[in-house]
């Protein structure tokens, strides 16, 4: 079983957010709790995306420039990007300059506009893949769930990109969909709270 750790101010939290001076605030008032918003939905699933292969440090310490390269990631502005904005975004040294992934938030800024028109949301969407408990772990013993594997594989087949498993497992945990919080963690709690008065889009 994983174990909080003191950080730097004394209070217990998961190991991963005292290992980086940008991580404590980002576990204590993001990581873990429910979202909705749409635009904050799709710039995680990017980011995530921008993740793979490299740490998450990499992408938060850049998060600033991904936003204004990619028009705070509003997915209307982003979908009508072109080879031009590709080319553009390769010479940004702000960001992770790998084409793959700059053109796969491109194409999946379209695919979310597509669900949007389907379900009505990318919250009630991803929502729909809210794990049950039983199929969950100790909290950050795994990293992919049979609910991630489900959620990949029906974007992959809407024709999203860099969305695997784990990739869609990290972003669940991040969004709220999974409270992986470790027990003890001053944000567990928080999170639990949070998650009790939230009830998910449908």
């Amino acid at each position: 079983m994983t174990s909080a750790v003191p950080g730097p101010d004394g209070f217990l939290r998961c190991p991963w957010a005292v290992s980086a001076p940008e991580f404590p605030a980002y576990h204590d008032t993001e990581w873990g709790f429910p979202v909705v918003d749409e635009r904050r939905l799709f710039e995680k699933v990017s980011l995530e995306g921008f993740q793979s292969g490299l740490s998450w440090r990499t992408i938060l310490v850049k998060r600033p420039a991904f936003r204004a390269a990619f028009a705070g990631f509003t997915m209307e502005t982003v979908a009508r990007y072109d080879e031009s904005d590709v080319a553009r975004l390769l010479t940004d040294a702000g960001i992770v300059r790998h084409r793959g992934k700059i053109e796969a938030v491109v194409n999946n800024a379209g695919r979310a506009l597509d669900l949007i028109d389907e379900r009505g949301s990318l919250a009630a969407y991803f929502w729909s893949f809210e794990p049950p408990l039983a199929e969950l772990g100790e909290p950050q013993t795994l990293t992919t769930s049979p609910a991630a594997v489900a959620m990949s594989k029906d974007l992959k087949k809407r024709g999203w990109r860099f969305v695997g498993p784990t990739t869609a497992f990290a972003f669940m945990q991040a969004m709220g969909l999974v409270n992986d919080h470790v027990e003890g963690c001053v944000t567990r709690d928080e999170v639990g709270k949070a998650r009790a008065d939230f009830t998910p889009p449908v």
